[in-house]
This record gives structure tokens, C-alpha cells and sequence, in this order.
């Protein structure tokens, strides 16, 4: 009963997604891909998780990467497989997922803000690594600026209070960089890796009402200058021994 909830759950949030609507989750979609680039092999294979409308998923395969997806929500499963035939798409909870198949990276893009156990995600996903391979996971960042206002402001009650975007999205949490640093530790991780990107004074909406896409750039690269209150945090981690 609990796993046919959830798979519901993950259905109406698929139907009524707003992942990608404005100009700022794309372009910050782009920018987390450009960071993981960074740390990708040419040909190397790719276990994504929680793909949802696809905008990473696009980007690896047009880079040339060996790309395995695993979503949890049919809706977003069917439209991929419509989209991208060649690659395998599997439609499952991240829980349920089996292969024998292991890979150089695994990607969770926004995931982990999302699911119910996120250190049993971790230590369940890192058997599918190959030896040396990498995690590389990223999240909203509860001590964001613009996060730190809304609390100034009595917008939110406090900066890990789940406003009503996170509501919509289906996040279960918002991360500050010590809790998000903490899953991996639990999970006996090594965190090769802990940065951030954008600096985010406003929300999404005032920033897609009043910014161009110049502004919003130099505020995704200022980001990593300043990981601690930036609106996005990523890992880089990898199995210890």
C-alpha cells in the first residue's frame, strides 16, 4: 500500500509538474549540468535518476554519454521513451531499481529533497557503482539568500520551512549544507566535493519577472563563489576503500 501511495503520489506531481516553467529552473538545469560536465569522462556510462522532463537527460545524450534513466513516474517515463528510444528507461522507484549493470557516475539532479529515505537512496544506488566511480548529486540550498529573506521578511518560518513551490514540486525537506553533507557521511560516502552555484537574492517569479538571462548567468557563477548561501549546493562523492 505504501509503495502504490507513493507511485500516485509521484504521478500527480508528474501531472501538474512546474519543474521547468520560467526561465530560472532551466537555466540553472543547464548550469548543474555544466558543473557535473566537469567531472565526466569522455564515454563514460551514466546512471540518472529522477530525470523528470528530461532537460539532463538531453544534455548527456547529446554529449555522447552511455545514459541509463531511472524514473519513478509513468507519465515522465512514457514521454522519454517517445523521446529518446535508444537509450534504456527504467519505470520504477528508485528503491526498486535492480541492475547488474554498473556505471562511472550516477546523477541525482534534484533528487533528494524528493525521497522518503535519502541515506537508504545513497547506500542502495552506490552498488551500482564501478570502482572509482562517482556520485553527483545537487539540491536546493535551505540557506539560500533569498530563502534567509523570506524568513526576514515572515514569508517563511524558518529557512527549512517547505514554502508552497517546494509543496508543489513534492519535496519532502529542504537541505542546509551540514544535513546535506550528513546524508553522505551516513551513507559512507566519501564527499570528494562540496560547492554551490547561484547566488539567488529573489524567488523564481521575481527573478524571471525582472532579471535577463545576462543577470541571471552572472548570478548562477557568483554562486560558486559563495556555496554556503547559494541557492543550489551540490556533491561530488564517491564509495570509501
Amino acid at each position: 500500500m505504501k509503495e502504490i501511495n507513493e507511485i500516485k503520489r509521484l504521478e500527480i506531481i508528474a501531472e501538474n509538474s512546474l519543474y521547468m516553467d520560467g526561465m530560472c529552473p532551466n537555466v540553472a538545469m543547464q548550469y548543474c549540468f555544466n558543473i557535473f560536465f566537469k567531472f565526466l569522462k569522455e564515454n563514460d556510462s551514466i546512471l540518472e535518476l529522477g530525470p523528470a522532463e528530461g532537460l539532463m537527460t538531453d544534455l548527456f545524450i547529446k554529449s555522447g554519454f552511455d545514459l541509463t534513466v531511472v524514473e519513478g513516474s509513468e507519465f515522465f517515463s512514457l514521454d522519454l521513451k517517445k523521446r529518446y528510444p535508444n537509450i534504456e528507461i527504467y519505470n520504477c522507484l528508485f528503491e526498486d531499481f535492480i541492475t547488474d549493470k554498473k556505471f562511472d557516475n550516477i546523477i541525482l539532479g534534484h533528487v533528494l529533497e524528493h525521497v522518503e529515505d535519502p541515506i537508504f537512496i545513497l547506500k542502495h544506488i552506490s552498488k551500482f557503482l564501478k570502482v572509482g566511480g562517482k556520485i553527483l548529486a545537487a539540491v536546493p540550498n535551505a540557506k539560500s539568500l533569498h530563502r534567509q529573506a523570506a524568513v526576514k521578511m515572515g514569508l517563511l518560518n524558518n529557512e527549512n520551512s517547505l514554502n508552497a513551490l517546494d509543496l508543489h514540486h513534492g519535496h519532502r525537506r529542504v537541505f542546509c549544507p551540514e544535513s546535506f553533507k550528513n546524508v553522505f557521511i551516513e551513507s559512507n560516502l566519501n564527499i570528494d566535493l562540496f560547492g554551490g552555484y547561484w547566488l539567488k537574492p529573489l524567488s523564481n517569479k521575481q527573478i524571471d519577472e525582472s532579471w535577463n538571462i545576462d543577470m541571471l548567468s552572472a548570478f548562477m557563477e557568483l554562486g560558486e563563489s559563495y556555496p554556503e548561501i547559494a541557492g543550489e549546493i551540490f556533491v561530488v562523492a564517491s564509495q570509501k576503500g
